[in-house]
């Protein structure tokens, strides 16, 4: 690194100190980010590396930023409504969203840029790919999908299905090149698929593959097309166009692990032949490094020829068949150092970053019943007959019997322990479990495939009331109880139990104290 580069970065260190310890405290003392005089992008100021992209609909990533974080369009008449902190430098304020799509759907159509250099998000557009939107476009996601809290206050994540992407190939200050780079994302780690490409970061201007080095965007997935790291996945991974990077060279590279908190925070850096991996949870502790090193030993990665376009949710060609979901996340002038990423992962952490069903009793030990709130179906509990599944009337008159098989232990998912998976009370060791869509009780046979089926992400009830249950391994999927029967579902998919109608209320589930204890 040139002497005048790192003079600049220790002349920055008070400053970076100095913000870190207004971090620091916020942890300590149990606040939140909505207290905080400083943001991610405040951070990275301080230590020489500015934001040039600021993203996110959850928080005001600057501490005095008080403008629109993203805008919703509603299906009843197309209007648009901007949707802005609660505070300056604060959490999203999502009553607005609320009071302005209901009785409707809403789609997230402008994600803005933050740093001030217009920089903003919009439908991504035809490529290499066509999406399925008219014209090719991708889809826009669904305004409401990704339900959270930060710091205590309802936020919206960015919920990217297979066919949604955003995209800007007529940028502002991004690198181009071998311009050095850092960028970060707040992600869901239990949301991904082996599809390209979930990425966010830097991208081709044309939405087209030109050719080795022409991108570098974080990547989040258990793809093994091209890369992979140890275990099975998800994996962090650099996408540089024609290979996704777990280390120095193409395949496996056994130092990056299989990452998958529920709110996860994912670090690609990149400069003249050098370039990072780092990541951690975005609810607690700091950030590991899963690689540091020298470009990939393959052609063309070396120098980089990047091109400053910016994605989310799809690969530079606007390959559409990935899905996750995001929160926030910046890019920035200059490769930040492991300090200033370390502050703003405290930042991050000390947000308070939950899922909005936090406190309802989804914790592992407990025992609890699982309660529809559809308005036919208010006395109708998760229940089994033998291996059935399906949603019985429960009451006081019930029996013993009937009482305990409409009881469930909680426990750590089974696969994934940021989820959690359900054990018969009445039948120990036999678990809920989906197997060609319905859901059945088998016991847990110990395999990875059993884990999967048996593990369930909780996330706010759609319909406002409760929690709402997503299947880890068909994250479009939620639990849905149609006909008394249970199944995992897709909003509007192609089977009858996919159907549209009520299914916010069919798939929001009030949980309840046992009927057997």
């Amino acid at each position: 690194m040139p002497k005048k580069s790192l003079f600049s970065y220790r002349t920055a260190i008070p400053a970076l100190l100095a913000a870190a310890t207004i971090v620091t405290t916020l942890v300590a003392g149990g606040g939140t980010s909505q207290a905080a005089t400083q943001g991610p992008c405040d951070l990275y100021a301080a230590g020489g590396t500015p934001c040039v992209a600021a993203h996110s609909t959850t928080r005001a990533l600057y501490g005095a930023y008080n403008g629109a974080l993203y805008q919703v369009k509603r299906a009843s008449d197309n209007a648009t409504r901007d949707i802005g902190p609660l505070t300056a430098g604060g959490i999203a304020n999502a009553a607005t969203q609320d009071s302005f799509c209901a009785g409707t759907t809403c789609l997230i159509t402008i994600i803005y840029d933050q740093s001030g250099r217009n920089n903003r998000l919009t439908q991504a557009p035809p490529g290499g790919f066509n999406g399925p939107a008219p014209g090719g476009y991708d889809n826009l996601a669904n305004a409401t999908a990704a339900p959270i809290t930060v710091g205590g206050h309802k936020a919206y994540g960015v919920y990217v299905a297979p066919g949604t992407g955003y995209r800007n190939n007529k940028t502002n200050g991004i690198a181009t090149g071998d311009q050095p780079e850092g960028m970060y994302a707040v992600l869901d780690g239990t949301h991904y698929n082996g599809g390209c490409c979930f990425d966010y970061g830097n991208a081709e201007t044309n939405s087209r593959d030109n050719g080795n080095g022409t991108m570098e965007a974080i990547y989040f997935g258990n793809s093994r097309s091209w890369g992979s790291g140890a275990g099975n996945g998800p994996w962090i991974m650099a996408d540089l166009e024609n290979g996704l990077f777990s280390g120095v060279s193409a395949g496996n590279n056994a130092n990056d692990p299989s990452i998958s908190h529920r709110f996860l925070t994912a670090i690609v850096k990149g400069g003249p032949n050098h370039w990072a991996i780092r990541g951690g949870n975005a609810q607690s502790g700091g950030v590991s490094t899963f690689y540091n090193g020298v470009r990939p030993n393959v052609a063309g990665y070396n120098p980089m020829k990047k091109e400053g376009a910016i994605i989310l949710g799809i690969g530079g060609d606007n390959s559409v068949g990935a899905r996750g979901t995001f929160y926030e996340g910046v890019m920035t002038s200059g490769f930040p150092t492991d300090a200033t990423e370390n502050a703003v992962q405290a930042n991050i952490t000390a947000a308070g970053y939950a899922t909005s069903s936090a406190g309802t009793g989804l914790t592992p030990g407990a025992s609890v019943s699982l309660r529809a709130t559809t308005a036919c179906c208010t006395d109708r509990y998760i229940h089994h007959n033998g291996a059935t599944v399906d949603n019985a009337v429960i009451g006081n008159g019930s029996s013993s019997t009937e009482k305990g098989n409409a009881s469930w232990i909680v426990r750590a998912g089974l696969a994934n322990s940021s989820c959690v998976s359900f054990e018969s009370k009445n039948t120990a060791g036999q678990y809920l479990r989906h197997y060609n869509y319905q859901l059945s009780l088998q016991a847990n046979d110990g395999s990875a495939q059993f884990g999967q089926d048996a593990t369930f992400c909780a996330e706010g009830g759609h319909n406002g009331q409760g929690v709402s249950l997503r299947s880890l391994n068909f994250s479009d999927r939620f639990v849905r109880h149609y006909n008394n029967l249970l199944y995992i579902a897709s909003n509007g998919g192609s089977n009858a139990f996919d159907s549209s109608n009520v299914y916010a209320d069919d798939t929001s589930w009030l949980v309840s104290a046992p009927w057997t204890p």
